[in-house]
């Protein structure tokens, strides 16, 4: 069994949440880091991380899918996240989505002024991030190197190589999910990604595999079950090797050691 971290799960949404945490326990996970999208989720991820102390730990976010809401309502989502930084590990998730459908309810200018505000917080605090950026990467890593925040990773990256290289050069981290199994972008990136900068995550409870038999939700022990192996297999490495860097990788990227997190 390999001490391994979950980087980024929505355990705000985990339907048997008691039951999710006891196997991610029993599959040797070490830590989860669970990710807030608007001020509703951001409060109850500060809820679990307090129920479940030195196993979860809550990063607050501002997602790009959540911006359909007011300027007073994202304002004040903001002003939670800063006021609740110290308790934080990272500001996440966060970023920028070009999906027509997310576009209809956030334009650009509106997705690229809060993401700006929200790497301001970082920034001031030194905190690191966790990055969305669907079909806007390139907007994504240059708002970020804009910004001067120093730790980024950007989960579950499916865009093209030459942007994963600059985001790599810059010092940046992708995360691999359950899709390296399956999806050709995810898969690629995750092979052209140096150990060095990579880290492993559920997405907790995406739905993988969609329309197969092999469809469910999925939940943080798999980064045992399924990401490992898979990772291991893509690399051509032994589980081992890859298990101690990723984890070591995560513990140094949200300082999981100064919170207690024994590995």
């Amino acid at each position: 069994m390999y001490k391994l971290i979950d980087t980024h799960a929505h355990l705000d949404e985990v339907e048997d949440l008691a039951t999710a945490i006891a196997k991610a326990k029993d599959s040797g996970l070490v830590a989860i880091i669970a990710v807030g999208v608007d001020y509703e989720s951001n409060n109850r991820i500060m809820e679990i991380a307090e129920k479940y102390k030195s196993f979860v730990f809550p990063a607050l976010g501002c997602h790009p899918q959540n911006l359909g809401e007011t300027t007073e309502a994202i304002d004040h989502n903001l002003q939670f996240i800063q006021d609740n930084i110290d308790k934080s590990v990272a500001i996440g998730e966060i970023g920028l989505d070009y999906h027509k459908k997310v576009r209809q309810r956030a334009d650009k200018d509106t997705q690229h002024q809060v993401l700006k505000d929200v790497l301001e917080i970082a920034r001031e605090f030194d905190k690191p991030i966790s990055m969305h950026s669907r079909y806007s990467w390139r907007d994504c890593l240059n708002i970020v190197k804009e910004s001067r925040v120093q730790k980024a990773v950007f989960h579950w990256y499916s865009g093209p190589l030459s942007v994963l290289g600059e985001l790599h050069t810059a010092g940046f981290f992708t995360s691999a999910t359950p899709a390296v199994e399956y999806g050709t972008e995810h898969t690629q990136a995750i092979g052209e990604t140096p150990l060095d900068n990579l880290m492993l995550e559920t997405d907790t409870p995406v739905v993988y595999h969609r329309g197969t038999d092999l469809a469910r939700p999925s939940e943080p022990s798999d980064v045992a079950t399924t990401i490992l192996e898979a990772v291991a297999k893509l690399k051509g490495m032994g589980p081992d090797v890859v298990a101690q860097k990723t984890t070591e990788n995560a513990v140094n990227f949200f300082e999981l050691a100064n919170r207690g997190v024994v590995w």
